[in-house]
């Protein structure tokens, strides 16, 4: 079998190469990637070290994609995530969300083969999200324990980038009814753990381990700025089990659509998520109030697995505690390669 994983040098798109290299011993694993930014260097190297190719092409040019090998699976994690790009740079968003599956898809019809998508939980309405909560400011710790199941709305607003990942999964379901282009789509929800940079754009949980970590300031940003929102963390290392999953069961099922994500169990506050980086780094650190709130924000997102769970028999194995102590003994133990590639 030979896979092409776009988005290859990213945090996800690293990690399930490399997961896929060692348990799928028969498999050709390769990866697609722009090298766009500083980290996507440092993964490549970690794919170099295993033998992964990465073609440096960008998704959006088709003339080179499909000049290619043929795969008989494509797994594609390349994405554009940053939410509050939608405003910025919006030619980015589309290009590289939508356009990229677009491009992808025309190569799985001409290879006959099947797409994994990644999907986000931000294809979901805004306004209704934030229904869940009937309060601008949340002062108080949340206390509903409502799930988000495959069938709550995606009506807009939802962001530019979650609507790109609307529309391209509604390609997909399109080429599946045109070309018979086999699919699974996976709406996952915050990805955490080891090889998250601790950026800005890299997922908040690293983000906000990493400020702890090396003792600079931090802001709760929207809903009063209390620090109240909730979400719930999967832990890379099970967000690979699942895929791996699903490509061995992949002859029987396919073309559906799965939620995934950490759960109730593996659900918190930014200001439970402040409790304990101050335990595991033993430094406290100034927490900033911005009370105005991004119109792209929302107050609380947990993901209902039971959809997931009976096609598979699958739950997230990492709950939040083990997800933090991996992040901080990983940017522990690579504090100078971060510093040599993000001065």
């Amino acid at each position: 079998m030979r896979i092409l994983i776009t988005g290859g040098c990213g945090f996800v798109g690293s990690n399930l190469s490399i997961f896929l290299k060692k348990n799928l011993k028969k498999a050709k694993i390769e990866s697609l990637d722009s090298l766009f930014r500083n980290g996507s260097k440092i993964n490549k190297e970690r794919l170099k070290k295993l033998n992964i190719i990465n073609h440096k092409i960008d998704i959006k040019n088709y003339k080179k994609i499909s000049k290619l090998k043929k795969f008989d699976l494509v797994i594609d994690c390349c994405a554009e995530p940053a939410i509050e790009t939608s405003s910025k740079d919006p030619d980015r968003i589309i290009n590289t969300n939508l356009i990229g599956t677009y491009n992808l898809l025309k190569k799985c019809v001409v290879d006959n083969s099947n797409i994994i998508f990644l999907s986000t939980s931000r294809v979901y309405s805004i306004k209704s999200l934030r229904s869940l909560i009937k309060i601008k400011n949340i002062k108080n710790k949340i206390n509903i324990k409502s799930k988000i199941n495959e069938s709550f709305e995606t009506s807009l607003p939802k962001s530019l980038y979650g609507s790109s990942k609307l529309c391209s999964e509604d390609l997909i379901k399109e080429f599946n009814y045109s070309d018979n282009v086999k699919y699974i789509i996976n709406r996952f929800g915050v990805i955490s753990g080891p090889w998250q940079f601790g950026k800005q754009d890299q997922g908040f949980v690293a983000l906000w381990l990493s400020r702890y970590l090396n003792k600079k300031k931090l802001s709760y940003i929207g809903f009063g700025g209390h620090g109240n929102q909730v979400r719930d963390v999967i832990h890379i290392d099970d967000v690979c089990e699942i895929i791996l999953k699903q490509i061995k069961k992949f002859s029987i099922i396919k073309n559906e659509l799965f939620n995934i994500g950490g759960g109730l169990k593996n659900s918190l506050s930014l200001k439970d998520l402040s409790k304990k980086c101050k335990t595991i780094t033993k430094n406290t650190i100034k927490l900033n109030k911005i009370r105005k709130t991004s119109i792209y924000d929302v107050p609380y997102y947990i993901s209902d697995n039971t959809k997931i769970k009976r096609f598979y028999d699958w739950k997230p194995k990492k709950n939040i505690d083990i997800i933090l102590m991996d992040i901080y003994n990983w940017l522990v133990s690579n504090k100078f390669l971060l510093k040599k590639y993000f001065k």
